[in-house]
């Protein structure tokens, strides 16, 4: 991590003590950069469990509700617009399209035809041996509305990857590195992005696809994969849902 000097804005390694340019001690402002950060990782958890905590609510006084969605969505990206601030012209960076090229976006494209489709029946199949209960439909869950399709769309395919992509692999991951290494952020993104998905059973198979996510956005410094990556898979398992609400 490279930081600037507070008295000349020299811009230093992190390892010196003195700046080279005005010979002022840098070891202080490492030190409080560092605790900045550290707050900053803290802060953004502690809004998650919070959040977490209050969507459980709501969905459960307010199930099939579209204004209560729309509050949900609504504080998630405010509550992620917050923290982005905090950090934002390295944020902005990982929307540069120039890291793409063709190669990376047929990845993309293809990657999420094998997980949607894997998912999809491993869940299904894991419900007949394990649960006498269906998997959810998503698409049946928006039919109390109008346009159930477009609702379905918006709310399960759209918003997710854009805001948490931000969340996860943009903030939380950028903070994470200042402090720690790789490994151990993909790993750590990971978790808090399965956590939040409120199923132990989906954790299995979450868990992982945030280890894909945080892996290609760390190889790759760009958040334009993962959304592609989430999108894709979302919209695909949601139209699987369609074709069987219509099938049967």
């Amino acid at each position: 991590m490279d930081i600037n000097c507070k008295h000349c804005n020299n811009l230093l390694e992190q390892e010196v003590k003195f700046c080279s340019q005005c010979g002022q001690s840098v070891v202080k402002t490492v030190t409080n950069t560092k605790i900045k950060n550290v707050n900053i990782i803290i802060s953004f958890y502690i809004a998650m469990l919070v959040f977490m905590v209050i969507v459980y609510f709501i969905d459960l006084n307010f199930p099939f509700n579209l204004e209560a969605d729309l509050i949900v969505e609504t504080g998630f990206a405010c509550i992620v617009l917050g923290f982005a601030s905090l950090d934002f012209k390295p944020v902005l960076l990982l929307y540069n399209i120039k890291q793409l090229n063709l190669k990376l976006i047929g990845f993309a494209a293809l990657t999420p035809i094998i997980t949607s489709f894997f998912v999809y029946f491993f869940i299904e199949y894991a419900n007949y041996l394990f649960s006498d209960v269906e998997a959810a439909n998503y698409y049946e869950s928006y039919q109390y509305l109008d346009y159930p399709l477009f609702w379905s769309i918006l709310f399960i395919a759209i918003l997710p990857p854009i805001i948490e992509e931000l969340a996860f692999r943009g903030v939380l991951f950028n903070q994470l590195l200042k402090v720690t290494n790789q490994k151990l952020t993909i790993i750590a993104t990971a978790f808090l992005f399965a956590l939040i998905h409120f199923s132990i059973f989906s954790f299995l198979w979450i868990f992982p696809f945030g280890l894909l996510l945080g892996y290609l956005r760390y190889k790759y410094n760009t958040l334009w994969l993962g959304i592609i990556i989430h999108f894709l898979h979302n919209f695909i398992i949601l139209m699987l849902d369609y074709y069987s609400f219509y099938s049967f």
